[in-house]
């Protein structure tokens, strides 16, 4: 049976903390409490973030019907599409730079246009 040593408080609630010494909580809801309030600001950051990447991929996947498709710039903004936010870049050998939101891309043409394409490679 382990001893119970009076230790502090639960730095969520006040109660006093009864167990191990090194004890910070009095539960796993004053645990699970504090870590959510502290970490708020960077979770509803990183959920906006996600928001639009995954309405970018969305996009990007009803425009792109035959996995290769041309579309305008005009098209893609006015569904939504923000340029800004990309998971990653891949560079030719040629030089082309393809923009990707998970595994749908494009490619700037020039003049406004975009190649839509579908990466292959799945992790």
């Amino acid at each position: 049976m382990r001893q119970t040593l009076e230790k502090g408080e639960c730095l969520e609630c006040g109660k006093p903390l009864i167990g191990r010494s090194d004890k910070k909580f009095c539960d796993d809801s004053c645990r699970n409490s504090h870590y959510n309030r502290n970490h708020r600001a960077a979770s509803n950051y990183m959920r906006k973030v996600n928001r639009i990447l995954s309405k970018n991929r969305s996009i990007l996947e009803e425009l792109n019907v035959n996995e290769t498709s041309k579309v305008s710039r005009k098209r893609m903004t006015s569904e939504g599409f923000n340029f800004d936010y990309y998971t990653n870049v891949y560079r030719t050998k040629t030089g082309k730079t393809y923009h990707f939101c998970y595994d749908q891309g494009y490619l700037d043409l020039g003049n406004d246009w975009y190649a839509l394409v579908i990466k292959k490679e799945y992790v």
